[in-house]
């Protein structure tokens, strides 16, 4: 399989340049085990209140670290965050990027994450070997973000250069598992200089992809370099990038056969894959600088600059549709499909971002204020090739046996290319009523300007699948206010809170043709808006740690008709609003540790005026109850053992608008032992899990994806074994 990038030619040399670093490194500091944790007791970035512990904030967050990372074999996103019960899949194929959902609703790739704290497009593939921890900010993010859908924020935060200048990182890890792929990875850190003042800390990996699922073979590479300096006492400049590659041979998902769901599959089965497929490429350089300088009083000056450049090869061989009978909703009824040979070649994808705010503490009127203000500008551009091939294939596909067809690419259908500018200001202020109650305050004023246009056509004689050849050139310009309010306050050992948020969500028409000459296009701004009411236990002496949150999320409802002669039509028409309650508990006394999420939701449909009929039904691949457990145990007879069990169970869902097809219930078990140990006097952890424990077959998630039904089978039983050594 080729690789498109010469950058990454040489990195199995750079790979084994930095084993060989790690491996004759004489210094070795003492880490920590690892063990999966979600804690709220750091400072969760996401928020926009930096310094203020996770546990403080009136609102609900999350934050995994690097250690559950590794623990968990975590290799994406969707495997980390799928810890939280808040979280699901969303269209979250194992060979593309990432699309979850939070609390019910999908987030945005464009909008919906961060990095560093500045945004990002998450629509490539994001790898974590160098990230330091995950976090998740869930409901309405206009306290943080100026656009983004209301289901939650997510920050990546980066591996940094160790503070203390005895410190040396120098750890190895080799992995192997998901079917039969192999990874190796190093992790290098430390400071030098007269006074320590440079710290660096470099990531590199490389891994050969060939997973449980047949056919979809592949490979990726990542080099990361973070540095600081401390040019002076106060002030530190922070530098870091990371180059990525990925190209793998993607997977498409089932469908409904004739309106009923099948039973579950093999989900080792390809079931499109041709000979003459050819791999997605995801190519992708981010980085940013950071100053920051501490100023008189207690006051913090921040600035950020960041950019990212993605270039991305989106091809996939794929089943869509019963034509034989013009239903494009899914499949037909004997397991044949229409098959298509999508191909988008060389998409660019440009987001550049400055951000800068003050902080600090001011004492007004008897009161003790926390104050911030911030400026951000930001850019956002995709530059599409001109025409992209989404042609049907005459052979059609089948569910049931293998088949045969031949390459049809056709480059006659119009890309759209958009460009999105805003300018951010924002105003937060924690004011201290008492020693036990704080008020929360924030505003963020947006100002927009958003344009999306259609490529001209290349062949004008070529209608299909568009009844004009004329560039569909849309744009928004415009400004908007972000308030959001919250209270809290502490008493005996528990903390109260209330806060209610808005935020600003962007309507975009997916960029394919099944939306005809609508594809791609802006379709403006909606507001969304969440009440939250909590409770959570405070840091104490004793065992048990617990969280109950109510919460209630309104955003205006996106969903897509076929109502074009050729083509599904999006709609922005009615509300969708979900009401949930999430709780959350951890035990962790002598050798065992307990922890278990669960959220209930219940989420309706109102004010539709296009689809009257769905009006007070629940919103598509929306689950209705989920639970994460896991329990850890350690063994006193054998120091640095402990063996694990994690539980994960999802509520059925509505396949379908009107509810007639549900999709099942289903819960995982999977098992994990690690060990701690040293070898020739060098630290290391070894762990060996098998996920999917009983191999249950299942469809794990039921999205309904540019007009189609589409149906995703769970993983199959799995081995995953890892090594990290410490020198």
């Amino acid at each position: 399989m080729a690789n498109h990038s010469p950058f990454f030619k040489a990195t199995r040399k750079r790979l084994f340049v930095a084993l060989c670093i790690a491996c004759s490194a004489s210094t070795w500091a003492q880490q920590n085990p690892n063990e999966i944790t979600i804690t709220d007791k750091l400072p969760a970035r996401v928020s926009g209140f930096v310094d203020v512990p996770a546990q403080e904030l009136p609102f609900s967050t999350t934050t995994i670290t690097s250690a559950t990372l590794q623990d968990i074999g975590a290799q994406r996103v969707s495997d980390a965050l799928r810890l939280d019960a808040s979280v699901s899949d969303s269209y979250n194929s194992p060979a593309y990027w990432d699309i979850l959902s939070v609390r019910g609703f999908t987030l945005d790739n464009r909008y919906n994450y961060r990095r560093e704290g500045l945004p990002i497009s998450a629509e490539t593939m994001i790898p974590l070997d160098n990230k330091e921890r995950v976090e998740l900010l869930k409901g309405t993010s206009g306290i943080q973000a100026g656009t983004s859908s209301p289901g939650g924020l997510v920050n990546y935060l980066v591996k940094r250069a160790p503070t203390n200048a005895e410190q040396q990182i120098r750890n190895v890890t080799f992995s192997y598992g998901q079917g039969h792929n192999r990874a190796a990875a190093a992790d290098l850190g430390g400071r030098f200089g007269e006074v320590a003042e440079f710290g660096y800390r470099f990531n590199v990996a490389h891994e050969d992809l060939n997973p449980y699922i047949r056919n979809t073979q592949g490979h990726r590479d990542l080099v990361a370099l973070a540095m600081d300096w401390r040019l002076k006492p106060g002030t530190v400049i922070d530098f870091e990038f990371e180059q990525s590659h990925r190209e793998q041979i993607g997977i498409n998902g089932y469908s409904l056969l004739g309106g009923v769901m099948p039973k579950p599959v093999d989900p080792r089965v390809n079931l499109t894959r041709q000979p003459w497929s050819l791999p997605g490429v995801f190519d992708a350089m981010t980085g940013s600088v950071r100053v920051r300088q501490e100023l008189d009083a207690g006051w913090r000056w921040t600035t950020q600059l960041g950019a990212q450049r993605l270039k991305t090869d989106d091809r996939l061989t794929y089943g869509f549709g019963c034509g034989g009978i013009s239903d494009y909703t899914q499949y037909c009824a004997d397991g044949s499909f229409d098959l298509y040979d999508f191909r988008s070649e060389n998409e660019k994808r440009m987001t550049d971002a400055f951000q800068t705010e003050i902080a600090g503490k001011l004492k007004l009127a008897d009161l003790q204020h926390e104050f911030a203000l911030g400026f951000s500008r930001q850019r956002q551009l995709d530059r599409m090739p001109p025409m992209q091939s989404y042609n049907y294939n005459s052979t059609p596909g089948s569910v049931f046996a293998p088949f045969n067809s031949s390459a049809s690419p056709s480059y006659v259908t119009p890309n759209t290319n958009r460009s999105e500018y805003s300018t951010e200001l924002s105003i937060k202020d924690r004011i201290q009523i008492s020693d036990i109650t704080s008020l929360w305050a924030g505003l963020r004023n947006v100002s927009y300007n958003r344009s999306s246009v259609q490529n001209e056509h290349t062949d004008q004689t070529v209608l299909y699948p568009y009844p004009d050849l004329y560039p569909n050139a849309k744009q928004f310009n415009g400004s908007i206010n972000v308030p959001w309010l919250g209270i809290s306050t502490r008493m005996m050992g528990v903390m109260s809170y209330a806060s209610h948020g808005h935020g600003v969500e962007q309507f975009v028409t997916p960029n394919t043709a099944s939306y005809g000459p609508n594809a791609g296009t802006q379709l403006g701004i909606g507001r969304s808006r969440q009440t939250e009411v909590g409770l959570r236990s405070l840091p104490t002496t004793t065992a048990l740690e617990w969280n109950a949150a109510v919460f209630q999320i309104s955003r205006p409802y996106a969903h897509d008709l076929f109502d074009g002669p050729n083509y599904s039509t999006r709609y922005i028409d009615g509300t969708q609003t979900h009401q949930g309650l999430d709780l959350g508990a951890a035990w962790h006394k002598n050798a065992w540790k307990l922890s278990t999420q669960t959220q209930w939701l219940h989420a309706k449909l109102t004010d539709v005026q296009q689809s009257p009929s769905t009006v007070g039904s629940t919103p598509l691949n929306v689950p209705k109850f989920v639970l994460r457990g896991m329990a850890e145990y350690r063994y006193a007879s054998v120091p640095g053992l402990r063996t694990g069990l994690r539980v994960s169970h999802e509520g059925q869902r509505n396949v379908t608008e009107d509810g007639s097809v549900m999709l099942p219930s289903w819960t995982t078990m999977d098992a994990s032992t690690h060990y701690d140990t040293k070898v020739n006097n060098m630290a290391s952890t070894w762990t060996l899990a098998i996920d999917n424990l009983e191999d249950k077959r299942y469809w794990r998630e039921s999205p309904k994806q540019f007009g189609h039904y589409y149906l995703y089978p769970g993983a199959p039983r799995t081995l995953r074994a890892s090594v990290q050594f410490r020198l």
